[in-house]
């Protein structure tokens, strides 16, 4: 009974979130939301629904299960997670393990697990690999 009644505590908890990570993220993203909001305008129905991975990042997993024998056929795992006073925040990291409740999007052999819960607030999103002179990194815009 207890886990019935919290369901629709959890729905609701769940929307509000997802609200605060689009509203953090276009205002963190500032630069280049403009960019990012035409090309997701310009999505059909169904690309809206894939989370995409660039050639940089296609190219940078490679790399990485090339030159790290630990990393090789690892997943590219995305979440979502609760940042503090930021709001929300993205993490990634590699992983062997599919969960039931994990969507997979793969790109030329190249596998993005993503949970449920997560894909909610990055359906339509495209994850880039970055280099700039401070850090590396995996992003998602």
């Amino acid at each position: 009974m207890a886990a019935s009644s919290s369901r629709p505590l959890l729905r609701r908890l769940a929307e509000l979130a997802r609200g605060r990570v689009r509203a953090n993220h276009r205002m963190l993203s500032s630069a280049s939301s403009s960019t990012a909001d035409i090309e997701r305008a310009s999505q059909s129905p169904a690309e809206a629904q894939f989370v995409r991975m660039t050639e940089g990042c296609v190219r940078r997993l490679k790399e990485l299960h090339a030159k790290e024998p630990s990393a090789e056929g690892k997943m590219l795992r995305l979440s979502v997670e609760a940042g503090g006073c930021s709001g929300f925040q993205y993490s990634f990291a590699l992983d062997d393990k599919k969960n039931s409740d994990d969507r997979v999007f793969e790109t030329d052999g190249v596998k993005l697990v993503v949970d449920d819960i997560s894909y909610d607030f990055v359906k339509g999103a495209t994850v880039d690999y970055e280099e700039e002179l401070i850090r590396s990194a995996f992003v998602a815009k």
